[in-house]
Order: C-alpha cells, then structure tokens, then sequence
C-alpha cells in the first residue's frame, strides 16, 4: 500500500509543491457534503518514479499532476502548486476540468515562468483559444501560451524520451485522454550479440543504418470523463504502469444515470480489471453524492467476489495537506477525505 503519511520525507527533486492550509479551511466531517471547502486538501500518491498529486471530484473539479514529467492532466480551477508543470493536457472542455485555463497561462507569466502549453481535443482548441482571448479583453494584454490540438494518435514530445500520446475516449462532448510514455532507443539484439566495438557502430549508423530500435514503455494513463467502450482495453492504457480513470457512479440504481453521463459505474470497471495489467489503478471522478469510505467497501466486496485481486485505491483516499514547522523538514499529513462519507441516497 502506498504510505500515505510520508512522515518526515526527504524531498525528492521535482516532487509535489504544496503549501499550509490557510486557517479555517479544513471542513469538518460532520459539514454537510454540499459545502464546498474553501481550500480542499490535495491528494499525494508516491510510486517507485513519481509523485501524483491532484484533486478530482466529479462536477467539482479534477486536475492531477506528475511533478517530476512537468505535465497536470486537466486544469481544475487551477490549484496553486500545479501552476509549475510546462504542459497541461486537457481532455475536455468541462469546466470542472477547464474553469482553470486562463489564470494557469496568466499566473505562469506573471510568476516569471515560461508560457505555458495546453494540449487538448483538436474540436476544442478554437474554444480553448477563445477563452484566452476573452480573459485578454478584460486584463488588457495577451499571456503567451502555445495551444496543440490533438487527435487520436497524435503524440506530443513533452521532453526528449517523454511522450504524450492520446487515445481515444467517449463521452457527452469532444474528448480525448492522455498517456505518457517513456521511449528509448535501444541497441539491435544482434549488433549486442556481435559486442561490436563503437567506432564500427558509429560507422554503420554514419552509413544510414538503423542500428537501434525503439521501446515504449507506458508510464501513466489518465482517462478524464469516459464511458467504457474500449477506452481501458486500449494499447498503452491497460498496460501503463499507473491507470488514473475515472468512476463516478458506485450505487447499483445509478447505472443508467452512467450510461446517460457517458460516465463509468463500478460495474463497467469490474468487467474489464482483469484485462488490466496495470501496477497502481486510481480511481478519479467519484461523485460527491458518494461517500468515498461507502464506495471503498463497496469495491471491496466486489473484489473480495473476484479471483482478480489487482491494487485499486482511490485518489482522494490521499488528500492531505503540506504542514511546515520551523526548522523541520516539511511533512505530508492525512486529512479526512474531501468527499462526504454518506452512502448515496
């Protein structure tokens, strides 16, 4: 199980950036689920090559980031500490994923970094331009900012041996979602056999031979909002190395309101995790009309029925907030999950 306390870590390069709650917004667990905290607590996922931090609630707001790929998929209402990803790879035009648009790109120059980059469905990127321009008028200037449409397929160099690839999703509007993928050029099988001493092989490649050959390897897949289909059986989804999806609905009487939503229920999510060959999967997008502890118990029947037995946690399972004490290396503390826990009525 990923340690969710994390207490007194070393901070790794690149890692999570979040700051101390500001007094008065921690919501009590007794608070009704419809009040909506002032300042929701993040959640922090550590694995073996990267830290995943976000918050994702369905109709509320969903943005997760990798610190350390520099990327945060979707945008949220853009939470602080993922202002330092380069790229944002935008899977739909929602505003629970989108509202954060403009002030990520303004902030981004405001704080002396770089442009930013937002990658998203090629049918939105007039929108998403629109939406810059729009903010434009208000604030008097234009913040620079690259915009990439993208289709299924199209891949995108976030840096060199990094690469976003989308593939396709299903839902109510334009969509797409994203996997970043380690490539890696590596030598031919046979040329390794042979041991040939470098002068020759730099020869051979001099020559125009191909003398390498590329692996992929699947690091993170995030799906956004989706219907099943065959989003998850996808090459470089089922296989990536973290599985972030979505699963909004969990109570069996909602299965409809999934279908209509274009949303995943707890159901469609069962029938294929034993086509998942994933390490971590992450559930993202759990309706607040859910209670996040209702909805664990509730998977952990199904499993416990199941001979497949893969790791599932929930994001928000993480949410915690960054405590600095004088003098003391910063530590992550859980916090109660932003989520009511309520069974749905």
């Amino acid at each position: 199980m990923v340690d969710a306390t994390m207490a007194n870590p070393e901070p790794k390069a690149g890692g999570p950036i979040l700051e101390p709650p500001l007094p008065g917004t921690h919501r009590a667990a007794t608070d009704s689920p419809r009040q909506i905290p002032l300042l929701p607590a993040l959640a922090v996922v550590e694995t073996p090559r990267f830290h995943i931090v976000g918050y994702s609630v369905a109709g509320e707001e969903s943005a997760v980031q990798i610190p350390e790929l520099n990327v945060v998929f979707d945008i949220g209402k853009c939470p602080r500490p993922l202002l330092v990803s380069d790229f944002c790879l935008l899977t739909h035009g929602h505003i629970d994923h989108s509202a954060g648009i403009a002030y990520y790109l303004s902030q981004r120059i405001f704080q002396g970094m770089s442009p930013g980059t937002i990658l998203c469905p090629v049918k939105i990127a007039d929108g998403v331009a629109g939406i810059v321009h729009a903010w434009a008028a208000l604030e008097g200037k234009v913040a620079q900012h690259r915009i990439v449409p993208m289709e299924v397929g199209d891949e995108f160099e976030v840096r060199k041996g990094l690469i976003a690839r989308a593939f396709a999703t299903c839902h109510t509007v334009p969509s797409l979602g994203y996997t970043l993928v380690d490539r890696r050029e590596k030598l031919r099988p046979d040329l390794l056999e042979q041991r040939l001493p470098g002068h020759i092989l730099r020869e051979m490649k001099d020559r125009g031979e191909k003398i390498t050959y590329t692996v992929d390897v699947p690091l993170v897949a995030y799906t956004g909002d989706t219907a099943l289909g065959e989003t998850l059986l996808q090459d470089g989804v089922r296989d990536a190395q973290v599985l972030i999806t979505e699963c909004t609905f969990f109570d069996p009487s909602h299965k409809r309101r999934a279908a209509t939503g274009r949303h995943l229920h707890l159901d469609d999510l069962l029938e294929v995790l034993p086509q998942l060959r994933n390490d971590l999967i992450l559930i993202a997008h759990v309706s607040r009309r859910t209670g996040l502890r209702w909805a664990a118990g509730t998977l952990k029947r199904a499993l416990a029925k199941s001979s497949v037995h893969p790791r599932v946690e929930f994001l928000m399972d993480h949410a915690q907030h960054l405590h600095v004490r004088p003098g003391k290396a910063a530590t992550f503390v859980p916090t109660e999950p932003p989520i009511a826990d309520e069974t749905d009525g």
